[in-house]
């Protein structure tokens, strides 16, 4: 049996570009259905525990108004709630997890809950309801246009089936995609088909960047070591012919350059963290992997209220090269050896990592599954690199961005520009056996033609199943351009809801792309990079 809810727009898919589509369409008085799989909406940044990958200029300029209202809350909570120390709390730009990838690393609770409070006033009033715990099962297409979706508990129970004008898929894989019958890539393409240069001679829809399966530790334990996992012995053992190492080590190629590099690994490590500033330009910040990804830094609270500094593990030794999990019927026993994956390198942490004082393991560490709200000790979820992705009526290819290819480091653009991004090609080891790839980019705009279907009338990709290829998606994959897709297709969706009007002719209409160019304006988006130097 289904129960019946209808919306003006359904949403499924509860990641980053999710919330910022209902959070748009909320906010132009629509009523909205919002789905997700797990129990935190947020995605990348909460379920999935990855703090925000984002470029250096993130502080001044290019994100949109709503993601920055994202970030002040972010701060807001930790100034009310922690007990910062004064310079902390008195930095204009407070990192409480003073991590080196990013310069707002935090808890993803915290962002949850930050999340959950944004939408609250919405699920209030009766204009969001949120399912969470439902999965996208099946689709009603007529022609082109999808009519309903039904969405199914996880936990098992009745489904639900969503009546909207508009579909909107925010899942991580685009899931609605195959359901929905909607043209779709998956994998890498090959280069007769893009014409890049760093595309592979053969496609290889199996071929997508690693998943990782992140979790967060610190180093207050009693020195009780996890149970051996039962996979051990085949990641002790595991090493990938391009790595120069076993993948359970401290070693593992530099993602730039692929020098075989051994990072450090330094619990409680003595730094300043109030001096600590995220640069991608100049730096990864992973040599030290301790404050790579450090999420809740002890020195920036009072002494003594945190015994050991918060850490998200997300680092190249979790990468799951062994399977994709789109498209195969393999994926749920690739997803249970990607959790054997993370359990066996922190293990291997507790039992073998070589210290510095020349002994093996750190039997002090332990796992946060409180941070990231399991009883398990891993994230919620996976982190999901690459997605199913639309074929669309325009697709940005690697000579779009590519400083090497474009000649220039100026930003790219596009007349039908629906926002901005920056982030280097960023490709992790993959599935078919490549090694990192990394191209220096440019500052780069969203094209609205990158997120219409070529075909279908009312399902709209609002996540990272856009149109991009397996080479793009490495720039637009990440925390503030996932959102500023969104919330971009959610303020499409609006107006063509006002003007009765359809995504494609907007596009290809000048006034009505102009009017929906205003309208992301007047919303805080903003469509084109300012003009200075240093890019």
């Amino acid at each position: 049996m289904t129960s019946a809810l209808n919306a003006d727009v359904a949403i499924i898919g509860g990641g980053l570009g999710g919330v910022a589509a209902a959070l748009s369409l909320l906010r132009s008085g629509h009523r909205v259905v919002l789905t997700e799989q797990y129990r935190w909406l947020g995605g990348q940044l909460t379920s999935q525990a990855v703090p925000p990958d984002e470029h250096s200029w993130v502080e001044q300029f290019g994100v949109t108004r709503s993601y920055r209202e994202l970030r002040n809350a972010l701060r807001d909570h930790y100034r009310r709630w922690y007990p910062l120390i004064d310079e902390a709390r008195s930095k204009p730009d407070l990192n409480p997890g003073a991590g080196l990838v990013s310069r707002l690393c935090v808890e993803p609770g915290v962002a949850a809950a930050v999340i959950d409070n944004m939408l609250r006033p919405f699920v209030s009033s009766g204009a969001l309801s949120v399912l969470s715990g439902f999965v996208p099962a099946g689709a009603e297409v007529d022609g082109d246009t999808v009519r309903a979706v039904v969405v199914e508990p996880v936990a098992g129970g009745e489904g639900v089936e969503i009546t909207a004008d508009y579909f909107l898929d925010a899942t991580e894989t685009g899931e609605l995609l195959p359901l929905a019958g909607a043209e779709y890539v998956v994998g890498a393409e090959s280069q007769l088909q893009t014409g890049e240069p760093s595309a592979a001679q053969a496609a290889d829809p199996g071929n997508v960047q690693a998943f990782s399966w992140c979790f967060a530790i610190d180093n207050a334990g009693s020195g009780e070591v996890i149970p051996r996992p039962v996979d051990y012995d085949y990641w002790r053992e595991y090493q990938p012919e391009f790595w120069g190492a076993p993948l359970l080590s401290l070693t593992a190629p530099d993602p730039r350059t692929l020098e075989r590099v051994t990072r450090r690994f330094t619990p409680d490590i003595d730094d300043d963290p109030l001096s600590n500033v995220a640069d991608q330009r100049e730096d990864g910040g992973d040599r030290e992997l301790w404050t790579f990804r450090r999420i809740l830094s002890r020195k920036l609270l009072l002494p003594g209220f945190l015994k050991s500094d918060i850490v998200l593990v997300n680092w190249p030794m979790i990468d799951y090269l062994d399977g994709s999990i789109i498209d195969t019927p393999d994926a749920a026993e690739h997803l249970r050896r990607a959790r054997q994956l993370s359990y066996s390198f922190f293990y291997w942490l507790q039992t073998e990592a070589p210290r510095p004082d020349g002994g093996k393991g750190w039997p002090t560490l332990r796992l946060r599954g409180d941070v990231t709200g399991t009883a398990d000790g891993l994230a919620q979820a996976p982190y999901i690199r690459e997605s199913r992705r639309i074929v669309a009526e325009y697709t940005v290819r690697e000579g779009d961005l590519s400083i090497a290819v474009r000649g220039t480091g100026a930003p790219a653009t596009y007349p039908d520009s629906v926002g901005v991004g920056m982030y280097r090609i960023d490709l992790h080891p993959s599935t078919g056996g490549d090694n990192y790839l990394d191209v220096a980019s440019s500052p780069f705009e969203i094209p609205l033609g990158a997120l219409i279907p070529v075909r279908m009338r009312n399902l709209l990709p609002a996540g990272k199943n856009i149109g991009t290829t397996h080479i793009t998606n490495g720039a637009f994959r990440l925390h503030p351009v996932e959102w500023n897709i969104g919330e971009a297709v959610g303020t499409l969706a609006a107006f063509c809801l006002r003007r009765r009007t359809s995504p494609r002719e907007v596009r290809n209409t000048a006034r009505l792309l102009e009017e929906l160019q205003s309208q992301l304006v007047r919303n805080g988006v903003e469509l084109h990079w300012p003009d200075v130097t240093g890019y």
